[in-house]
């Protein structure tokens, strides 16, 4: 989430697009602390003076719209509030907050991007004109979307957002000939792949990941969250002395797995991991289903660091919806040193997985390249 430059859009005018991107700017504080919920901010302004403001601060607790009005110094009535996208309509772990704004007597309502959640949908803006309420959608959408991909993924489909993260050398090299990877990219990138861990809910890896690599997974941002951590292991295998699993008890850890023996599960259990029991497909476990029980749990958005065998099987599996590929000026060579993606791969150019909406970020030395995933199977 980088800073943005703000460029004038038919929509709205000029002191619409300032109050809308410091509306912006107050929803993205919600970042890694509102997850399943959507980042929201708020601004009302009254006589082209703010006199309240607010974002979504954390999953369960008041709206942005809510904690707007708190802080109005002085009557909202016939006044305009900013607002990053829809307010809500339905009864959820609060009020609709739609009902607010009319109540409040906003005379008029500028919208960024409108809720795709069957529950909302455009609801609240035909409720606000009934009222009489002037309302405009769209104003900054091409940066209030992007806001909340994941969240806009995760209301239609009911399965996270999946994001495959890897870092390799200008050769495509992940690691050397002999396994080492330490470290492929420079300080700035692996910063921003922590800004990720927080802004993301979950992270996920393979197990052989975590037997090469014993990682933590954690997040080492100041003030940051740490997200829930999730190997995939087939048959059960990651050993009891990896740090992730002697860890458990402090940051929450699935164990997606299909082997279904209690014996097998109790010292994993012991040590505070979950058991996540999964189908088998193909000699691995159904990522396809892996993805719905973990949506059923509420993970929203994954960050998939895992290595080149589980990037493969998720990509088959259809799962992955943005690729990001970090890029080190660097040469290892090697025949034998593993590349990205490993697997059987395809036969013929047409068969590759396709991407679009390329972005490309300059990280210090590094490159990152980032693109969404054409024709993913889930949407």
């Amino acid at each position: 989430m980088g800073d943005i430059i703000f460029r004038p859009k038919v929509l709205g005018t000029e002191a619409d697009w300032a109050y809308m991107k410091r509306a912006f700017d107050l929803a993205k504080k919600g970042i890694g602390y509102v997850n399943p919920n959507p980042l929201v901010g708020a601004v009302i302004v009254k006589d082209d003076i703010v006199i309240g403001e607010g974002y979504h601060e954390r999953y369960g607790e008041a709206h942005a719209e809510v904690n707007a009005f708190n802080s109005c110094t002085e009557s909202p009535e016939g006044a305009t509030m900013y607002v990053t996208l829809e307010p809500c309509s339905h009864y959820g772990k609060t009020p609709p907050c739609v009902d607010m704004v009319i109540e409040k007597g906003i005379s008029r309502v500028v919208i960024g991007s409108v809720d795709p959640n069957p529950l909302v949908a455009g609801r609240s803006v035909n409720k606000m004109k009934e009222a009489g309420i002037e309302v405009l959608v769209g104003v900054l959408d091409r940066y209030c979307d992007p806001l909340n991909k994941v969240f806009f993924h995760y209301i239609i489909h009911k399965t996270p957002y999946v994001v495959m993260k890897y870092a390799m050398t200008i050769d495509g090299k992940i690691a050397t000939r002999t396994g080492k990877s330490k470290w492929i990219t420079s300080e700035y990138a692996r910063e921003r792949v922590h800004e990720d861990r927080n802004l993301y809910t979950a992270i996920m890896v393979g197990v052989g990941t975590v037997i090469a690599d014993d990682p933590m997974l954690d997040c080492r941002l100041e003030g940051g969250r740490n997200p829930i951590r999730i190997l995939c292991d087939t048959t059960l295998r990651t050993p009891i002395t990896a740090r992730v699993i002697q860890t458990a008890s402090e940051i929450p850890t699935i164990l997606a797995t299909s082997c279904t023996d209690a014996t097998k599960h109790q010292p994993y259990l012991d040590l505070g991991c979950q058991i996540m029991v999964v189908p088998e497909h193909d000699g691995t476990i159904d990522l396809k289903r892996l993805m719905v029980q973990l949506g059923d749990a509420n993970i929203d958005g994954i960050l998939l660091e895992g290595g080149a065998t589980l990037n493969a099987a998720a990509l088959k599996a259809g799962v992955v919806h943005k690729i990001q590929t970090y890029i080190a000026p660097k040469i290892f060579g090697g025949a034998d040193a593993p590349t990205p993606v490993a697997g059987l791969g395809i036969d013929h150019p047409d068969q590759a997985y396709l991407l679009k909406n390329r972005k490309t970020t300059t990280l210090g030395e590094d490159i990152l390249i980032e693109s969404e995933v054409v024709l993913c199977s889930q949407d």
